[in-house]
């Protein structure tokens, strides 16, 4: 039985780079006409406020034109583009429709009649994944007859990488994306990504690394321009070979050794025949894991500025997107705070299973924090944050109350935060907007 290809192209050109990708790992050779496919870009978020790095966090425009123009020419009329970003407030239902009409996408469906459809506003179809485990998918990828997922080449400060198997989370209802940072040890954040495959059609991976991110998965990491692109009728090995371009053997990370295991196969680079590009001539090694002290309770360089008198352990599996959206402003804010006078033994705890320390005032971010200690007979004193996710005026008045005096402005702006990072990348050409606009 020949193996699956995986194609390792430079991206050089418009649409040619892509061709060449497609062409030579095979990717599109068993679609046929008038098949109904669904695009999955990566849309990880999305900011109406303000501009922000969309480099190495969101899949290029330029990329899904020119899927669109591929699958148009193999007689695809039936198109769909979904995709469901992180939203700061749950109720802004608008931010993927401004999400793609900034990407351009709308152009795309009055050039070629392309779909395109907000998750969470479609409907959702409860699917057993296996290991007993049933999560709500959308109808729309479901019900099609072959998927293209376009994810971004990057790393991942819980998973490890961030690619074809992870952008599936996307598809998912935002309680079965919660449920996936599971407490429970045997089935954690890992085991529950490496599920997502299962249900769904037949599907061609392409990964985008014409920019990549080391700490990612967003806006905060630090972004690269490199020229890649990873293409595979097999996700899982088109997933492999991204892991070791980012400078990752596939046996380390730990979400690729479940979904070869549900499998039945290796996670190894002997599972595919790699063509185009070699790996190791284009491999470089990308950080996925933000810095902190020796004991895990503050960021290194908080732990620099010289704070004493608070801990903000590092985040675990257990704590889902919606409450790591607050982590950065957090700390910026309280890093912004500091005065040089000890602040009165703060712990500020996340996720789902980290406990109290014994005589500190301990803030509980977050409602599933909240439920599983406020009962704790360790806690000091306790101030809970309990949103879903939590509010940034009430994380602000649960800070105030310890004596941590933040600035209101940037969690009651947050949406507007990404835009601070803008700066890193001014006037540094390599940094195209271009390649998110659809003309």
């Amino acid at each position: 039985m020949s193996k699956p290809k995986v194609a390792i192209v430079r991206y050089e050109k418009p649409l040619e780079s892509v061709r060449k990708a497609v062409d030579l790992s095979d990717g599109l050779a068993g679609l046929s006409p008038g098949s109904k496919v669904f695009i999955k870009p990566n849309v990880v978020m999305w900011s109406r406020k303000a501009p922000f790095p969309k480099w190495g966090v969101i899949t290029t425009s330029r990329v899904v034109e020119d899927v669109v123009v591929l699958l148009k020419e193999r007689g695809i009329d039936r198109i769909t583009i979904g995709e469901g970003p992180v939203l700061f407030d749950p109720k802004a239902t608008d931010t993927a429709a401004h999400a793609f009409e900034g990407l351009g996408y709308n152009v795309l469906g009055r050039r070629f009649g392309v779909t395109c459809v907000n998750v969470h506003e479609r409907p959702f179809k409860k699917v057993d994944v296996g290991g007993g485990i049933v999560l709500k998918f959308n109808t729309d990828i479901l019900e099609s007859d072959f998927v293209v997922n376009i994810p971004v080449m990057k790393t991942h400060a819980q998973t490890v990488v961030s690619l074809g198997i992870k952008n599936l989370k996307g598809t998912l209802h935002i309680n079965s994306r919660k449920k996936c940072h599971s407490a429970d040890p045997e089935k954690d954040l890992n085991y529950m990504v490496a599920l997502l495959p299962n249900p769904l059609p037949e599907s061609f991976t392409l990964i985008d690394g014409i920019f990549t991110t080391e700490r990612g998965p967003a806006f905060d990491g630090k972004i690269r321009r490199s020229n890649l692109l990873v293409a595979s009728s097999d996700m899982l090995c088109a997933d492999m070979a991204a892991a070791m371009l980012l400078g990752y053997e596939p046996s380390r990370v730990p979400h690729l050794v479940h979904a070869a295991r549900n499998q039945g196969r290796s996670a190894d680079m002997s599972e595919m025949e790699v063509v185009g590009e070699k790996i190791e001539d284009l491999a470089a090694p990308h950080q996925y894991s933000f810095a902190y002290n020796d004991t895990e309770t503050l960021p290194v360089g908080m732990e620099k500025m010289g704070i004493k008198g608070l801990s903000y352990p590092k985040y675990d599996l257990t704590m889902c997107t919606y409450c790591s959206v607050y982590t950065g402003a957090i700390l910026t804010s309280i890093g912004m705070a500091w005065q040089g006078k000890p602040w009165d033994d703060v712990e500020i705890l996340t996720g789902k299973i980290m406990k109290p320390t014994p005589g500190k005032k301990t803030i509980l971010l977050g409602k599933c924090l909240y439920q599983a200690n406020k009962d704790h007979p360790r806690i000091k004193e306790m101030i809970a944050v309990k949103g879903c996710p939590p509010a940034p005026g009430d994380v602000v008045n649960a800070l105030h109350q310890v004596g941590v005096e933040i600035n209101p402005s940037i969690l009651e702006n947050i949406e507007s935060a990404p835009g601070f990072f803008m700066g890193r990348y001014k006037n540094k050409p390599e940094f195209d907007e271009s390649l998110f606009r659809i003309e």
